[in-house]
């Protein structure tokens, strides 16, 4: 049960977090439909869970070289596959990917955080 409370808690910060790079970046075009938000929190949740500690092994030694910041790129990689992947999301240039890469990462930290101060 705990599995599946983290689970649906990573899809609804996700879509929190793809909500407000929408709302504050031009050219970052996100779906106001609830069902299309939702759906493309669960894709980058399933790309998150899945692909970034592939692509963190992959690059570490950037990682390393730049202190944590090439995670950044990583970010945005996963942004851009969700932008291929989902109708949802729409990414216009890479001022605006890089920007929704630092966003989504800074909301989903809080929520996240948040989450755990609550849990303590």
């Amino acid at each position: 049960m705990k599995l599946v409370s983290r689970a649906v808690f990573a899809i609804v910060a996700n879509a929190i977090a793809l909500f407000v790079a929408g709302y504050f970046i031009e050219g970052f075009t996100v779906a106001n439909d609830l069902v299309s938000l939702a759906i493309a929190g669960a894709i980058l949740a399933a790309l998150n869970l899945f692909l970034r500690p592939l692509l963190k092994l992959f690059f570490g030694p950037l990682m390393v070289l730049t202190l944590g910041l090439f995670s950044i790129v990583v970010s945005g990689l996963l942004l851009y596959i969700l932008d291929i992947v989902s109708a949802a999301v729409t990414i216009e240039g890479y001022t605006a990917l890089l920007l929704g890469a630092i966003i989504v990462g800074v909301v989903n930290a809080v929520l996240h955080g948040s989450a755990r101060k609550i849990g303590d």
